[in-house]
């Protein structure tokens, strides 16, 4: 938990004696966060689509946040078909050209 406050994904708020103490959401925020580090968001870009979430979300909220995730993972899912695509092509992955390393004279 601390890591995700650290963060800003999530907020803890400190009690007298300095304890940290976290609002009743703050699980599922991290449920939430969790899933979106699988579908590849930072960290950073976790907690900047969670700033957009009011403190008190409503289901169109979290609605807005799902479809980011979706929009996210259908992205990322085509650009890796592509690579995979590459891969099985059965061609060259990469060319090196022999000369371009030689030191001139």
């Amino acid at each position: 938990m601390r890591f995700y406050d650290q963060h800003g994904v999530i907020t803890a708020h400190r009690t007298a004696g300095g304890q940290r103490r976290f609002d009743d959401d703050a699980a599922c925020l991290i449920k939430v966060a969790k899933l979106a580090q699988r579908v590849g968001l930072t960290v950073r870009e976790i907690a900047d689509l969670f700033s957009t979430v009011p403190r008190d979300p409503k289901p169109a909220d979290w609605a807005r946040v799902a479809a980011t995730l979706v929009q996210e993972a259908e992205a990322r899912t085509a650009a890796l078909r592509v690579r995979l695509d590459e891969l099985s092509a059965g061609s060259k992955l990469c060319t090196i050209d022999a000369g371009a390393n030689r030191p001139t004279e």
